[in-house]
């Protein structure tokens, strides 16, 4: 017989109603609806900000639970919010991960995104954190989430929100584009968990803002991405500020040489867990290339698009202005289309992607600064506008489908100039992507016959030969 998982929570006197708390003392009438995200901008309400200098907390019981999270050591206190969010089961991720944590293992996690990393740390990691107890001093972290992107770092805090409702645990996320007076001023007071973008928290670091020698709970998410971007002399520098004795946690979803070499430099005798292999797309992305002419590209786009107007799809691009061109041109063609790359604002970006996630938008165009992190479970296409220059990139873009247990699909357009890139991609992951459009050169076939088994093929093939791009859009594409 299958035990029961509902806790029961206390009725509230006046209303009568089973409600459940929030950090602040506020009771939820519901689990769902927008995530709690505290926002960067200071309370401008002097008055009120007197009278509550700090949040006020109603304690509750610890509810009875017996669920397959409790079992491996997570608080009910945190379990109980994980079916509102639709976490029923562990993933392999968090399976293998989460006892090791809880018992206080260090962890090197290699994992693709859409995994449930965000959840194979962050419940351990407040189930310590509210078996310590302890309130964080001021300008202190009791724990460091470090992040790439700022994307990536929005998410997670979103996440850790969401996990710790009903408990005094509170969060903060400090990333670039956003008031650094602001941040620092609401440092003073010290976080329990801090989120963090490694080039804002240095500045953070250099002005005084931010003490390090108090945390004990240690995450780098996607570390391999923030070596790809230049933040290894960072995280060098953040790591001697730490204390010596400390859990960490370090997640990747490949593993160069410089990759071992961090993690040796912060792990003390890690667990090591693995999901997907590295450099291995997830099963479930049906994955194909279409040879295609580079000026030929975006009618060969606007083509595929139409064939799926009302289902959400990434396209990356590799460059900053090549991205914003597509992306004004496919607007031009009549789609609804956002874009995100490191010429837009922090606010433009968040405004894209919230779009995004809504539906508003049916076509998101960005860089490589959106590969990694974005959790959008209902992407179902992602398009190579562009072959990246890195290898591994192309598995971190295609992740982007096939989230959440769904299937995806994942498109590369190859021009000719591009065989050299597709040739490494096929290398890194150890298998053939089949063709579905074009005609393959001769010499890139040559090159390809002797590469691994040939990866899952995309199903619905486009049209073989695309005509030379048009100053508007094909008929397929206009809108009514």
């Amino acid at each position: 017989m299958r035990a029961d998982t509902r806790a029961t929570w206390p009725k509230d006197d006046m209303t009568n109603e089973t409600t459940r708390p929030n950090r602040s003392g506020n009771p939820r009438a519901q689990q769902g609806g927008k995530p709690r995200f505290r926002s960067d901008k200071p309370n401008t309400n002097h008055r009120r900000h007197r009278a509550e200098p700090e949040e006020k907390f109603i304690r509750r019981a610890i509810p009875e639970m017996d669920t397959a999270f409790t079992r491996m050591g997570i608080d009910p206190r945190v379990a109980i919010n994980l079916p509102g969010l639709g976490i029923e089961t562990p993933s392999p991720i968090q399976e293998k991960s989460i006892p090791g944590i809880v018992a206080g293992r260090d962890l090197l996690g290699l994992a693709q995104t859409g995994t449930g990393k965000t959840a194979a740390f962050g419940l351990p990691m407040l189930t310590r954190l509210l078996n310590i107890g302890r309130k964080p001093e001021p300008r202190t972290c009791r724990a460091l989430i470090l992040a790439p992107t700022r994307e990536l770092a929005t998410q997670i805090a979103e996440n850790i929100d969401n996990y710790a409702i009903g408990t005094p645990i509170r969060q903060f996320r400090v990333v670039g584009g956003a008031s650094i007076n602001v941040q620092t001023q609401r440092l003073e007071r010290g976080v329990d968990v801090l989120i963090a973008t490694p080039g804002r928290l240095i500045d953070l670091i250099e002005r005084g803002a931010v003490d390090l020698s108090q945390t004990k709970y240690l995450v780098l998410d996607e570390a391999d991405q923030m070596l790809d971007i230049g933040f290894i002399h960072a995280l060098r520098r953040i790591a001697k500020m730490l204390p010596r004795e400390r859990q960490t946690l370090l997640f990747s979803a490949t593993m160069p040489k410089l990759m071992e070499e961090l993690a040796d430099s912060y792990l003390n005798d890690p667990l090591r867990v693995a999901v997907n292999p590295p450099g291995q797309a997830a099963e479930k992305i049906d994955q194909g290339v279409h040879f295609v002419n580079q000026g030929d590209k975006a009618t060969l786009l606007a083509e595929y698009l139409s064939k799926h107007v009302d289902e959400l799809a990434i396209v990356f691009g590799r460059t900053k202005h090549g991205s914003e061109k597509l992306s004004k041109l496919l607007e031009k063609w009549g789609f609804k289309v956002a874009a995100i790359h490191g010429n837009k604002s922090q606010g433009q970006r968040e405004r894209a992607l919230a779009s995004f996630r809504a539906g508003e938008t049916k076509v998101l165009v960005a860089t490589d600064v959106a590969a990694r992190g974005l959790d959008i479970p209902q992407v179902a296409h992602v398009y190579n506008y562009d072959l990246p220059n890195v290898p591994e990139n192309y598995v971190h873009r295609i992740g982007r489908t096939a989230r959440a247990g769904r299937d995806g699909r994942a498109i590369a357009f190859c021009s000719p100039t591009e065989i050299g890139e597709l040739r490494a991609i096929e290398k890194a992951m150890k298998a053939k992507i089949a063709v579905v459009g074009g005609e393959e050169p001769f010499e890139a076939a040559k090159i390809r016959e002797r590469g691994g088994p040939a990866a899952r093929p995309a199903q619905g093939a486009a049209r073989k030969r695309p005509a030379r791009r048009p100053s508007r859009a094909p008929k397929s594409t206009q809108r009514s």
